[in-house]
């Protein structure tokens, strides 16, 4: 691996870590507050489906750090997603 490649290849990783990092604090937020309600459900279903998209990009073109990071946010993005449907479903449920 030439130092070009290399110092590529760290960049996409390190990348990799950082954005993927960026979701954590948003589902702890949820997680904690046992709320969604200031989640958009659009955004998310659209910023998962990116995710996944990027996750074939990178299965497809072989890149280990896209793999690896668009793996871990997927399953953050997903796991804000199902506890935004669960809190929002008990919400409404708790006002009938």
């Amino acid at each position: 691996m030439t130092l070009a490649q290399h110092t590529t290849e760290t960049i996409g990783t390190v990348a990799a870590i950082c954005t993927t990092i960026a979701s954590v604090p948003q589902l702890v937020h949820v997680w904690r507050r046992k709320s969604a309600a200031d989640i958009s459900l659009g955004m998310y279903l659209f910023y998962s489906l990116g995710v996944l998209l990027w996750l074939i990009y990178g299965i497809r073109i072989d890149s280990r750090p896209v793999i690896e990071a668009n793996a871990v946010t997927l399953v953050l993005s997903l796991a804000i997603l199902l506890l935004k449907l669960r809190y929002d479903r008990q919400k409404r449920k708790n006002k009938i």
